[in-house]
């Protein structure tokens, strides 16, 4: 699609732990594009641009990735799969990109973001996130690039649940309806809780 932002990067003709090192000292992130077939194509990309696109698109935005094969130019739908960093360094070490069809639903992490105060929490409630991401079910150009969770009514022991999220129509959880996203739990339930623990280890 043509609306969609690109990422133009080189096809790597060198691979190899030497060949990468070289590439990543001239400020270059090496990577791999995978497709639904199975075939894959290492490329390099320069840190800026890939920084810059990780920022705008996560891991749930699709983008087309344009690949540069000895001035051979290619253009591929992708989603940023994996993004590994350096250790101590400040800077992206290697990428996976993978091959979309916008017809075929795939399965994508999706970060969740809550919004407000919960109003147990000013009645001496703990707030306790169970999940800070959420496995979800849609196909590429569905895919939210977070789900926004508002926690404003929460209160004493009470619970958001996977099946209270209201998702875009065609996006689906993997989890059960009945999981538990976030709660807040009064100090009494709380000991409860810990006695009953405690408990359990005599």
């Amino acid at each position: 699609m043509s609306n969609l932002k690109v990422l133009s990067v080189t096809k790597r003709n060198e691979t190899g732990k030497g060949a990468n090192r070289r590439l990543r000292s001239e400020g270059l992130v090496t990577g791999i594009y995978y497709n639904a077939k199975g075939e894959t194509i290492p490329v390099q990309v320069p840190h800026l641009a890939m920084e810059k696109m990780a920022m705008f698109a996560g891991r749930t935005t699709v983008i087309n990735l344009e690949i540069d094969d000895n001035g051979k130019k290619t253009t591929h739908p992708v989603l940023i799969w994996e993004l590994e960093r350096h250790p101590f360094k400040n800077r992206f070490d290697h990428v996976d990109f993978y091959g979309v069809d916008f017809e075929r639903p795939i399965e994508v992490k999706v970060p969740l973001e809550f919004i407000g105060v919960a109003k147990g929490t000013k009645l001496g409630g703990s707030l306790e996130v169970l999940r800070e991401e959420l496995q979800i079910i849609a196909k590429p150009l569905s895919m939210p690039k977070i789900i926004s969770i508002d926690i404003n009514d929460l209160g004493l022991n009470q619970h958001v649940r996977v099946g209270d999220l209201k998702l875009e129509e065609g996006v689906k959880a993997k989890l059960a309806k009945e999981a538990i996203i976030v709660s807040v739990i009064s100090k009494v339930a709380a000991a409860d809780e810990e006695g009953g623990e405690k408990e359990k280890k005599k």
